[in-house]
């Protein structure tokens, strides 16, 4: 792909074993792109606007890169290379990372991450999942990087490790394995206080009122939502409540002091505050960058 005032192709090697390739096709056609991978490489591939498409064994075989969603590919019996159509107004950031750094990254936590188990090594993996808020906020900081020139390859170094911490990050269902929690009954009653407070974001209980109203105590509440989602109820709120601030920005249809307002906060400038220490960017830059 040309790099032109409608679109561009930035690749860039960040060390040693580990790339980022950043897409973007502000014209009226689609846009394609092939580069040579090895077998040794994983590929992720996240869409933050429009959508694309992989193309394999010359047109026969495709997966599509659908708009806020990503997608991992491995195969370690073959080479892969990648060819990508691009359509119109679209935006792909691709990461290329070798297996053996990859694992160097995870080593503590290879058992959980499906191709790192030694009895999948040999295996090819797939993976599509939607992304988070967290991680659209990311990936839209890696894109529209502006720091000087010098810090860039340090700053989306940096960036790419966030992305991948909040991608590999465990998830509900696999915490909810907890061996602290053998208690179908008790990780139900968690569940509930859980939806509780997503419910009454706005207004939450405290906590004793929540321990009565699930019938656990306040001790259990405390150390079995620790352990089943790996954070207290007040960090988890609070982290929610920032993700779900972001899904209503991205619909443009409230300004700042009303989506404060809708998730409990009671001045914005506490929201702003909270909303720039999450994401290291304010809700009005935010918004300028979708």
């Amino acid at each position: 792909m040309k790099n032109n005032d409608k679109s561009f192709l930035k690749d860039t090697e960040i060390e040693e074993g580990f790339f980022l390739l950043k897409f973007q096709n502000n014209g009226k056609e689609k846009q394609s792109f092939i580069k040579e991978v090895s077998n040794n490489y994983i590929q992720l591939f996240f869409c933050i606007q429009g959508n694309g498409k992989l193309v394999f064994n010359n047109g026969r075989y495709t997966i599509d890169i659908l708009n806020n969603k990503s997608l991992v590919l491995f195969n370690p019996q073959q080479n892969l290379p990648i060819n990508i159509e691009i359509a119109p107004n679209s935006k792909i950031i691709t990461i290329l990372i070798s297996i053996k750094k990859f694992h160097s990254f995870f080593s503590e936590f290879s058992k959980y991450i499906t191709f790192l188990n030694e009895d999948n090594l040999d295996k090819k993996y797939y993976s599509a999942k939607d992304l988070s808020p967290s991680e659209v906020v990311v990936l839209n900081q890696i894109f529209k990087y502006n720091l000087h020139a010098s810090l860039e390859k340090l700053y989306t170094k940096g960036k790419i490790y966030e992305l991948l911490s909040l991608y590999f990050n465990l998830t509900e269902g696999d915490a909810e394995q907890c061996p602290f929690l053998e208690d179908e009954d008790n990780v139900a009653k968690i569940k509930k206080a859980k939806d509780i407070i997503i419910d009454r974001m706005a207004e939450p209980p405290s906590l004793n009122e929540l321990a009565n109203e699930i019938g656990l105590s306040l001790k259990k509440l405390k150390d079995g939502f620790k352990h089943i989602y790996g954070e207290t109820v007040f960090n988890f709120l609070l982290d929610y409540k920032l993700d779900y601030s972001v899904k209503l920005l991205q619909t443009k249809k409230h300004n700042v002091a009303e989506i404060s307002s809708l998730i409990g906060y009671s001045t914005s400038s506490h929201y702003i505050a909270a909303f720039k220490n999450k994401f290291g960017t304010t809700p009005k830059k935010y918004l300028g960058k979708i």
